[in-house]
């Protein structure tokens, strides 16, 4: 039997209020009033399609992502987390989270949330600057952004997140710095950082914004890395900060090569068996066919040959050791069979490499896509 990872759950919820500009998630512009209950019947036959898969092991963390999920009510998110725990074995220390917009959240239904067995909630504020929200097409208003912020301290939560950008069109040195500065006063124990990046199929892609230039976004990660450090925060993985007892349970899973279920519209889900096979599956992308009950679009098993990719795509996004030990019990393969990549990264400085680990040094972390690519060489 292998040495199977943690097991999380993902519960996709694919609606929004309005469809953002620089967005590729699966999320769709609700025309009509988004039918809660419905769902939820089609998530929780999802669900039960797929514990076959897991035999019978624990959930130790549940996200539930979108889209915008706060859009449902708490009576919804109550019934939804009700049939889980009916269905599966969820770790009484579970990390539970909910994605909300700032417009979306009420004291009252965040109660609800709460009762429910929520205790994490990540923020989509993207900005605290109005025109920056403008620029990026937000729906929102940056007092909405404060408030929220202000709402998930006084909620009692073990912990809460916020989404924050840089790199946004027309977007100055001092107001990226500016944002980051308004969230450390406001005392958020964690934040996750990122650059905006323009994906394909998205109306950035076809209508270009004029962004930041290269040497601007450089300097906008240096001063903002050393203001997180400064603060208190730590930096885990490429864009995550965190105080201490803050990381994020759903999320490391993943970065650890860790085992999920992916219910709901479009979500993904990745599970070793017991007999040390990785099955990937991907769920029927529209609300429409999905809640006809053609949940699963695709299953597959991960070859051997893409496993390595697989893995240190995910692994190297966190600063800390790699254990040897996991790459063999996750991948059942041996370290021989990533040898003559692992040497290319050694010598060029990418990687440092003891008896029982592998680690990214800082110049490997800024040539992420070019440590990957050794992988991807036949």
């Amino acid at each position: 039997m292998p040495n199977l990872p943690k097991l999380s759950l993902y519960i996709h919820m694919p609606w929004c209020i309005k469809k953002c500009p620089y967005c590729d998630f699966n999320s769709f512009v609700s025309q009509t009033q988004i039918p809660e209950e419905n769902y939820i019947r089609h998530l929780l036959n999802d669900l039960s399609n797929d514990i076959s898969l897991i035999s019978e092991r624990k959930i130790d963390n549940i996200f539930i992502g979108g889209g915008t999920p706060s859009l449902f009510s708490e009576k919804s998110i109550q019934l939804l987390l009700e049939g889980v725990h009916t269905r599966l074995y969820v770790s009484p220390f579970a990390e539970i989270t909910i994605e909300a917009n700032p417009g979306t959240m009420e004291i009252n239904r965040f109660d609800g949330y709460q009762a429910s067995g929520v205790n994490r909630i990540s923020i989509g504020i993207q900005s605290f600057n109005q025109k920056s929200l403008q620029h990026i097409d937000r729906t929102y208003y940056s007092n909405n952004a404060i408030q929220a912020i202000i709402l998930a301290n006084t909620l009692g939560l073990n912990s809460f997140n916020l989404d924050l950008m840089h790199g946004l069109p027309h977007q100055t040195k001092k107001e990226a710095l500016r944002d980051l500065q308004v969230a450390i006063n406001l005392n958020v124990p964690h934040i996750s950082w990122y650059q905006l990046t323009i994906e394909p199929n998205t109306l950035f892609s076809r209508c270009r914004p004029s962004l930041p230039n290269e040497d601007d976004l450089w300097d906008i990660f240096q001063k903002g890395d050393q203001l997180l450090h400064a603060a208190g925060y730590e930096q885990y993985e490429i864009s995550s900060y965190s105080r201490q007892g803050h990381y994020c349970a759903h999320n490391l899973n993943y970065w650890r090569f860790g085992d999920y279920l992916g219910i709901g519209c479009g979500a993904h889900g990745k599970i070793t068996q017991l007999n040390g096979s990785i099955i990937r599956t991907e769920k029927t992308k529209h609300p429409r066919k999905f809640m006809s009950g053609c949940y699963l679009y695709k299953l597959s098993e991960v070859c051997d040959h893409d496993k390595p990719f697989e893995f240190f795509i995910n692994r190297f996004r966190l600063l800390e050791p790699i254990p040897k030990n996991e790459y063999r019990s996750y991948t059942g393969l041996l370290e021989h069979s990533i040898r003559a990549p692992l040497d290319i990264l050694i010598t060029k400085g990418y990687l440092i490499e003891t008896d029982n680990f592998w680690q990214t040094t800082q110049k490997g972390r800024l040539f992420l896509n070019s440590m990957l690519e050794v992988f991807l060489s036949k």
